[in-house]
């Protein structure tokens, strides 16, 4: 009888114990990541032509800022600072592609500013009282042939007053973190408004992304009420791949260029940025803006940082089950000798307790290089399952 028992209770035992186990929740699955935290981008340091007297910084779309010359001092920026005009109004009274934008009527005080700016040997558009023009011509006329006038008639018409508009100014340099710029007018003829090549190519950059702005900068002329064909300052638009972006001189400091440039790297066209400033000429900033473009095509790599299909991490269930977590596209960055690229999995553990098919997207993978920030989704390469009867009854340490 004793035996009996003892028998019963073992199998009591050992049926509670497998009751215990196979109830027990499963265990959940981390993913075992298979990407460096961090790579240098290989290459040597590149020397880069800066030109001979004054500054200047280069960058690369997405990427952002690459290298300066290194002796960056705020100086004037003359006509350049009419970029940050336009991207205000273009903020505060945006605009689609090809329209027009409301009216204005000119009056007395844009034509004593126009003679205002011929008196003190300006930049400047002849306008007429009662003259109507749209706030894209206005642009036009500021962003083409420079006319400091338009400039500050788009500032009166925006804000106001000259005072508060050029407040607008400053605080959306701030937004931008242009550290090193201030702003005095709307139209850079005051030597206070200055700036760095690093700044105003921070500044361009977030120019460039309204879409009006980029097709104005890009015209090499433009027929305008009252004067008629008017022609941009930008003389080398079109060379060099250049589409813009905007000149400034006239002062003792020199003269400047922001420039943008679409060029071809490993078969792909990618756009850089640059500025110079405090150059002897025009033509001098113009002939050092296009040595700096054939040198950062040259330099310049379209990197592939992730294939499609590639193993990025591996699920390894504790009861034999496997699956890889892939990236289902090819991911390509610019980049360019010495930048660090960071990669991050972020991924979290799974719970496989229902079939779980290929293809099912598991978090990413985060890439930082630069400006880029990315996160590539990852799925998996093969189904997972739930584990067996037999191993939720035996298991022992999961």
């Amino acid at each position: 009888m004793r035996v009996r028992l003892s028998i019963l209770l073992v199998l009591l035992v050992v049926a509670g114990v497998a009751a215990w186990s196979y109830l027990r929740p499963i265990p959940a699955v981390a993913a075992t990541g298979s990407l460096p935290a961090s790579e240098v981008i290989a290459g040597g340091p590149v020397v880069l032509p800066w030109p001979a007297r004054g500054s200047a910084a280069v960058g690369a779309q997405n990427l952002g800022f690459i290298a300066s010359s290194g002796n960056e001092q705020a100086i004037p920026a003359a006509s350049v600072v009419k970029v940050m005009t336009a991207l205000i109004i273009l903020e505060d009274k945006p605009l689609k592609r090809d329209d027009q934008g409301p009216t204005i009527t000119l009056t007395s005080v844009d034509v004593q500013a126009y003679y205002a700016d011929i008196a003190g040997n300006q930049s400047a558009l002849e306008v007429r009282a009662g003259e109507q023009i749209t706030e894209l011509q206005l642009l036009q006329g500021m962003l083409i042939p420079s006319a400091n006038n338009f400039a500050e008639t788009l500032a009166r018409w925006d804000a106001g007053s000259i005072e508060a508009f050029v407040a607008k100014m400053n605080t959306r340099a701030a937004d931008l973190k242009l550290t090193r710029t201030k702003f005095a007018d709307p139209s850079g003829a005051d030597p206070a408004s200055v700036s760095t090549p690093t700044d105003l190519m921070a500044l361009g950059v977030a120019a460039m992304k309204q879409e009006v702005f980029a097709q104005i900068v890009g015209m090499g002329q433009v027929q305008l009420p009252v004067v008629g064909l008017v022609y941009s300052t930008d003389h080398v638009l079109g060379q060099s791949g250049i589409f813009g972006i905007k000149t400034g001189s006239g002062f003792s400091t020199g003269a400047n260029f922001l420039f943008g440039a679409t060029v071809t790297v490993d078969g792909k066209p990618i756009v850089v940025f640059g500025c110079v400033m405090g150059q002897p000429t025009s033509e001098i900033a113009f002939t050092a803006s296009k040595a700096l473009i054939a040198s950062m095509q040259s330099t310049l790599h379209v990197r592939q940082v992730i294939t499609r299909n590639q193993t990025i991490a591996t699920y390894v269930t504790a009861w034999g089950n496997q699956s890889d977590l892939v990236s289902p596209v090819d991911v390509s960055l610019v980049s360019w000798p010495g930048m660090v690229l960071r990669q991050r999995l972020d991924v979290l553990p799974l719970v496989v307790d229902r079939p779980i098919p290929a293809g099912t997207k598991r978090g990413n993978v985060h890439i930082v290089m630069g400006d880029y920030k990315l996160d590539v989704d990852l799925v998996t390469a093969d189904a997972l399952y739930p584990p067996g009867r037999l191993w939720r009854l035996t298991r022992i340490n999961f």
